[in-house]
């Protein structure tokens, strides 16, 4: 089946695919389909193919629908795209990027919507400017058989799109075209600095997600809010250092918010840290829904690259570097996600460095 793209700015039609059609594919995908796109949902979970097909992709909490879509196995792909949107886990980015070789026409863009930084790898493979990005602010749970659940408010449904390379002025666009039948699409010049907002978040939110067990509300409660916070101050201070630009995040700026010197500050990005997250609170990160799924995490594309460039620049990262430890402790069977595990960050906040920037009676 050729997935056209009737929003053409260029001759032809472009066809679609969402790989690894996932939670936030499928949720993206009935979004697509809803507008009148065609695109090829492709997931190598059968039970949910099955579902797609039986059912179309239905999108369940904050919204409520569903519509007919076209969803394969990567057994039963055939067609060649020119725009094929990744959502798989990065840790595989080689193997599934020259597997989709075949299925690509000789100019086909790939636009990541995975977490951390995973542009540079991808570009690698097939040129800065066939590569693009796209970081989300908002989330879903996939629950199988063709069933997504949008955790994230409907008012947060954006996109900020970007790419390492130079654009030819023709794929940037079709691409905001396309998700803009979903949410309004920020174009950054930053992109750079756009990622490190997602990563900031996705650290920190994520990660404690992943470490307690909980939603992103969860990891509000009060002996556990303070390492959320210290996790993007630890974050904040690694791109400072790198001279990376923080942006702003649905418009609000998480520098203005949430950096700090002193106690003062501290105390007020502690108060409003539950308002921030507030349209989200219901979000479980993807991390956690791997480990309920007995998978191995991306810890180390999020939490574990800030810990990566804090080595690079001489910026301790403490609580990412015990999120990355704990994650996989848990993958390897010898934790599991629980409050429990905040006796972990207890001792480490203890420790000189680590204990400025929780401060006392957080």
């Amino acid at each position: 089946m050729l997935a056209r793209n009737p929003i053409r700015e260029r001759g032809e039609d472009v066809k679609i695919c969402i790989y690894g059609a996932g939670s936030l594919g499928t949720v993206l995908g009935a979004f697509l389909a809803k507008a009148g796109l065609e695109v090829d949902l492709v997931s190598r979970n059968e039970g949910h193919v099955a579902g797609l097909r039986a059912h179309g992709a239905h999108v369940t909490g904050t919204m409520d629908f569903a519509v007919p879509v076209h969803a394969l196995l990567p057994s039963g792909m055939c067609d060649r795209y020119d725009l094929v949107f990744l959502m798989t886990k990065q840790q595989d980015n080689a193997k599934v990027v020259e597997g989709l070789g075949p299925f690509m026409s000789d100019a086909a863009a790939i636009c990541t919507f995975q977490n951390g930084l995973p542009e540079a790898g991808i570009a690698a493979l097939v040129g800065a400017e066939r590569t693009f990005g796209c970081a989300v602010a908002w989330g879903a749970t996939l629950h199988g058989d063709g069933v997504s659940e949008l955790t994230s408010e409907p008012s947060s449904l954006t996109f900020s799109l970007g790419t390492p390379g130079k654009d030819n002025g023709k794929m940037l666009g079709e691409i905001k075209s396309i998700l803009e039948t979903m949410g309004p699409v920020e174009v950054e010049d930053n992109f750079l600095g756009a990622r490190w907002s997602k990563l900031l978040v996705n650290s920190a939110f994520s990660g404690m997600s992943a470490v307690l067990g909980c939603s992103f509300g969860g990891t509000m409660r009060r002996g556990s809010r303070k390492y959320v916070q210290a996790i993007m101050k630890e974050c904040l201070d690694v791109a400072r250092k790198a001279g990376i630009v923080i942006e702003k995040i649905q418009g609000k700026d998480p520098v203005l918010l949430f950096d700090y010197q002193g106690p003062a500050k501290r105390a007020l990005g502690y108060l409003i840290l539950p308002l921030a997250i507030a349209r989200h609170h219901r979000l479980k990160a993807s991390m956690l829904q791997d480990l309920e799924a007995g998978k191995p995490t991306e810890v180390d594309a999020i939490n574990g690259v800030v810990g990566e460039y804090g080595r690079k620049y001489g910026v301790p990262t403490p609580f990412n570097d015990l999120v990355v430890s704990i994650v996989h402790d848990i993958e390897g069977g010898g934790l599991r996600p629980s409050f429990a595990n905040l006796g972990l960050f207890d001792a480490v906040a203890g420790r000189g460095l680590a204990g400025a920037a929780v401060g006392e009676g957080s």
